[in-house]
């Protein structure tokens, strides 16, 4: 049976997200000893401007200017500089050095050079260690009279991306779509070509409206005009318009089944120019799509995820084409036709506290253990590290101790706690920690570190916009818990704590704001990214999906502590999307699932973890380990261990299979304790008394684990519990948008 102060917090969560409804409507992590806190600080009176006022405006650190982030004003209009601008975007590569690189928009490898834009319907390929796709640029299509001038980003949203070729021509790039859409901005020449050649050119109607060209690599596409299009081939991979002032749209599509031309041609009319995805009522997601031109629906591809998510919404005003697929790297992508979707996900509760309360028997251990760990803590001795990844990690450790002590009734510890992560916490939202802390950087919207102002390899490369979640949920999370047990702390470093939310969770599309719009997580994809400011052939990264979970749980347990139902809403449908989308495509399960058999036999037999997942790559590899390491695998995808990681672990099955596949590789010389914990932890799910024997003889823990979380989350295991929301119509967001201070900062 639950503890009645747990079952009075269940209760309470569950009925703050009811009330949201009701109420309208790269980095080599090494892992040094735990370190230890700073002395307490003095804290200077704030005023009117001061650094903790915020009545009029919201919060800002202090501005500082970057010697290493790169220039935006290489690629991006200038009517869009003057506003936060995406730092882990799926077009990021576009706006980078020379911006050459090419990324994945979905069906399609895209990529912009010499006055050209390329599309490459590409390839998969898979060995026992890696997936990736390769780029060859099958059609290239210019106006003829490039002149060496680069393209330019002139809009982009969530679901796009505009890109300029200037003089002439304007590209649509919406994600999902099966064509790739060109309007004139000026009557031009239209130029197609290709690395391969040019098998067949056919006029398909006799308004040449519609050409299909075969190409000697075996593809075919077809390529739609608003106007009549003729093209003589000018040599043999070279289509030439006879026109030079054709005006108009240009939309090509490849042909990957003859069947499918006729849905090709029923919807090349009606093109998508833009896209936005919106967060309204909890748990979830709505797109719409601004279109042009005639002929009714769009045809948009949707990815696995997405199937399983429109598949939950009867009806909808949408149509799933079920033989209209395009193969991906994330699985076969579907045609649904309709100018909107909604997507709902898999409600989440937020809880302090383990999700099925600890065992009785555990208290007494437990309790043993959280003396030794807080009387290991020194409020008078600073914390080891000035890095923002290891001290976020070091102060959420601690935190972990004040909510496992007020879920086992052993209070006589927090008191300590509570000053440890005010002497902790304060400095950096104060700017008393001097050999580091958090400041303002204009040039693209977010905080970074000093350190990250001045040379881009510190805090693995936070000052490049990298990893930004990562880092600020341990804070967050260290936040969340200090301003549950200190009021008047949490009151009086409550505009420092919503910057730092801000960063990572603004969800405003005004220029006046002063962050990116959710600068780390991909409203198509559904997961967050890392990477930030560094250009990858294979596009953006993401390693470990348990610190992204940790992100935006901890947001949500800040939205518990501040009543502020708006974050706690969308916190959590952030942090439930995270979930699934690493159960789908971190997760390497060796069967087929919702999705289908997601990777290739060779792959899924050596792995049950992604290392690292790119926008256009899995590797079996971490950043800072081989792939044999295994136990980091694991582990890098458990950190921090949490509630929340019930939930993110619910597939007892996967979990037996993954423990055996890292126990495996125990046997090796130099595996870590810290590793060996997280491994233990999982194993405990499904064998607690063995799991417990195993972590009672470890000898060290990872820097933001302890003995008692380890035990408090053995002690607690009894099966997952995935809390139920009511589904009501006519609900909407204005109640809990219109007081809440995350709608102060991130609207």
């Amino acid at each position: 049976m639950l503890k009645k102060s747990q079952r009075r917090l269940t209760k309470l969560t569950t009925k703050i997200l009811r009330g949201v409804i009701r109420k309208k409507g790269k980095k080599p992590r090494q892992r040094p000893p735990s370190p230890l806190p700073l002395p307490p600080p003095q804290l200077q009176p704030t005023t009117e401007t001061g650094m903790a006022s915020s009545s009029t405006s919201p919060f800002l650190f202090p501005p500082t200017e970057s010697s290493v982030v790169p220039d935006p004003s290489t690629f991006f209009s200038p009517h869009l500089l003057s506003a936060p601008l995406p730092t882990n975007s799926f077009f990021q590569n576009f706006v980078l050095k020379n911006g050459d690189q090419p990324e994945y928009i979905h069906p399609y490898l895209i990529k912009s050079a010499d006055s050209s834009l390329d599309l490459c319907y590409p390839s998969r390929f898979s060995t026992s260690g890696f997936i990736y796709q390769t780029f060859v640029p099958d059609l290239a299509i210019s106006s003829g009279e490039g002149n060496g001038q680069r393209h330019v980003v002139s809009s982009f949203d969530d679901l796009s991306v505009t890109v300029d070729l200037p003089p002439s021509l304007r590209f649509f790039l919406v994600r999902g779509s099966p064509f790739v859409t060109c309007s004139t901005l000026c009557p031009s020449q239209i130029k197609i070509s290709t690395v391969h050649a040019f098998t067949s050119v056919v006029s398909s109607n006799e308004s040449s409206t519609k050409h299909r060209f075969q190409l000697s690599n075996g593809q075919t596409y077809l390529c739609y005009s608003s106007a009549p299009l003729r093209l003589s081939q000018t040599e043999g991979n070279v289509l030439v318009s006879s026109d030079d002032r054709f005006s108009g749209v240009v939309r090509v599509a490849v042909l990957v089944d003859p069947i499918h031309e006729s849905v090709l041609d029923r919807f090349s009319t009606c093109y998508p120019v833009s896209g936005s995805a919106n967060i309204g009522r909890p748990f979830s997601l709505e797109y719409r799509w601004e279109k042009k031109g005639w002929g009714g629906d769009l045809l948009l591809l949707a990815h696995p995820l997405h199937l399983r998510l429109l598949k939950r919404r009867s009806g909808g005003g949408v149509t799933v084409l079920e033989n209209f697929k395009y193969s991906s790297i994330d699985g076969d992508l579907v045609g649904v036709a309709g100018d909107s979707w909604v997507l709902k996900t898999d409600p989440i509760s937020i809880t302090w506290h383990s999700i099925g309360g600890v065992r009785e028997e555990g208290h007494e251990e437990i309790i043993s253990s959280l003396v030794k760990d807080v009387d290991g803590l020194d409020s008078t001795t600073p914390i080891a590290t000035p890095s923002s990844y290891f001290y976020g990690k070091a102060i959420a450790r601690a935190a972990r101790f004040a909510v496992i002590a007020e879920e086992v009734g052993f209070t006589d510890v927090i008191p300590k706690v509570r000053s440890v992560l005010k002497s902790s916490i304060t400095p950096w939202l104060d700017g008393t920690f001097h050999v580091n802390g958090f400041h303002h950087e204009n040039k693209w919207g977010g905080i970074i570190t000093k350190q990250g102002s001045i040379d881009s390899g510190a805090d693995f490369g936070f000052g490049i916009y990298n990893d930004h979640h990562y880092h600020l949920g341990y804070f967050l999370y260290a936040a969340a818990v200090l301003s549950k047990i200190d009021h008047a702390w949490g009151r009086k470093y409550k505009p420092q704590v919503y910057s730092m939310v801000a960063d990572i969770m603004n969800l405003s599309k005004k220029p006046t704001s002063r962050y990116a719009r959710l600068r780390c997580f991909d409203l198509w994809k559904l997961h967050s990214w890392a990477g930030g400011l560094t250009e990858f052939a294979d596009g953006r990264n993401q390693e470990s999906t348990s610190e992204a979970v940790n992100a935006y749980y901890s947001a949500g347990l800040l939205g518990l502590s501040y009543g502020d139902t708006h974050l706690l809403s969308t916190a959590s449908t952030l942090a439930s999307l995270e979930i699934l989308s690493a159960e789908m495509w971190w997760h390497v399960k060796p069967s087929s699932g919702e999705g289908g058999i997601m990777y290739e036999e060779d792959f899924g037999r050596e792995n049950r973890f992604i290392g690292v997942l790119w926008a256009n790559k899995r590797d079996s590899g971490l950043w800072f380990a081989p792939p044999d390491w295994r136990e980091c695998r694991l582990g890098i995808q458990v950190l921090p261990l949490l509630p929340v990681t019930e939930v993110l672990f619910r597939d007892v099955g996967f979990l037996e299979s993954a423990v055996k596949w890292a126990e495996s590789v125990l046997g090796r010389d130099g595996v870590g304790e810290g590793w060996k914990g997280f491994l233990y932890a999982l194993e405990g799910v499904y064998d607690r008394e063995d799991a417990l024997e195993k972590t009672r003889e470890l000898k060290g823990f990872d820097d933001g684990n302890s003995a008692s979380n380890l035990l408090w989350w053995l002690h607690s295991r009894r099966g997952s519990v995935v809390g139920d929301l009511p589904e009501k119509e006519g609900t909407g967001d204005a109640f809990w948008r219109s007081k809440s201070w995350f709608s102060h900062y991130c609207h």
